[in-house]
């Protein structure tokens, strides 16, 4: 059995300390946070579990096998490297670090010391993700020509990070892993109506080889809230929409083709509408998939699919984004 410990008792860490304590792979032995007081009604919960606010208490203790990171972005490379150094499997939450060239280090010494770090990516592991990765890899909708990707709500104002860095790795995520391809260079802009300098909305922009385009819109400032990605294909395009309570995905029957005509002065195109359709999700829990994937990296050696590579590039991409925010829009090469 694999023993964890939890660092960070927030509002995600209530919902990981609930996932790995009933996770019949594993045992949660401890669940550090710095407020004592947050501590108390997990006491009361899940008797079984120790508690401190110490996170010296989780290195020094040889039984622990791995530790689950849930803390604020900025901590997470300290964190996460006295956990390696203290030889213990990580699991960080999204984004992996602050910066590219902490995720570099903290990937080369997992490396080195036969480790896992894993960032938590958890939407790859929802049934509509899932879903939508099997019908591109069956090519069901054909090359993806493009991804238009909104994430917008009245959301809580981060005081560390810009709202690309606070909602874009969910899709940004979700992007990389659909299409299997890497970004050449993005294009990133945003505005602050707060005056501390963090952008409160963000519109990002990756630009591929191929005629591949996605595009990102997140705010903290819109009325209403909205979860929804589009994905074109020469075959068909998807409608994914997470705030459906069941019907996420709509697959669309429809699309278009070009061509000239005969003497090469007019572009034609046709148009193809057909039926719309509602597939069938897998029924599952995310994040008790996402832990099963930790446990069988360590276990089994297996790649997990929020895999450090992945979340490497997506960190990546978050650093190139916020260059090119401070540069008016421009355009930086990955």
């Amino acid at each position: 059995m694999i023993t964890v410990a939890i660092v960070g008792y927030g509002y995600w860490g209530k919902n990981l300390v609930r996932n790995f304590f009933n996770h019949s792979e594993c045992v949660l032995h401890t669940v550090v946070d710095g407020d004592a007081a947050k501590l108390t009604p997990l006491q009361k919960q899940f008797p079984t579990v120790k508690t401190s606010t110490r996170y010296e208490d989780v290195l020094q203790n040889s039984s622990i096998n791995a530790v689950v990171i849930a803390t604020p972005v900025h901590s997470h490379y300290a964190l996460a490297k006295a956990a390696l150094l203290a030889g213990k499997h990580v699991l960080v939450e999204k984004p992996m670090t602050s910066t590219l060239r902490e995720a570099e280090e903290l990937i080369e010494l997992a490396l080195q010391r036969n480790l896992v770090i894993m960032p938590d990516h958890t939407f790859l592991y929802t049934g509509a993700v899932q879903k939508m990765k099997s019908m591109i890899d069956a090519d069901e909708i054909g090359k993806i020509k493009y991804l238009d990707s909104t994430r917008i709500n009245l959301g809580l104002f981060q005081s560390d990070v810009n709202v690309l860095w606070d909602l874009a790795p969910h899709d940004i995520s979700i992007c990389n892993y659909l299409v299997n391809k890497k970004p050449y260079s993005i294009q990133a802009t945003g505005i602050s109506h707060t005056g501390n300098d963090i952008e409160n909305i963000a519109y990002l922009t990756m630009n591929f080889e191929s005629d591949l385009i996605a595009h990102f819109n997140c705010s903290w400032t819109s009325p209403v809230k909205i979860r929804q990605m589009l994905i074109g294909g020469e075959k068909k395009m998807i409608l994914f929409n997470d705030m459906e309570p069941t019907e996420k995905i709509k697959v669309y029957d429809t699309g278009y083709s070009v061509k000239s005509d005969d003497d090469k002065t007019r572009m034609l195109v046709d148009y193809r509408t057909g039926d719309i359709y509602v597939p069938k999700l897998p029924l599952h829990e995310a994040l008790y998939a996402m832990a099963t994937d930790f446990i069988l990296a360590i276990r089994d050696g297996k790649k997990p699919v929020s895999n450090d590579l992945l979340g490497l590039e997506v960190v990546r991409i978050l650093e190139a984004s916020q260059q090119s925010i401070k540069q008016g829009g421009k355009e930086v090469k990955l």
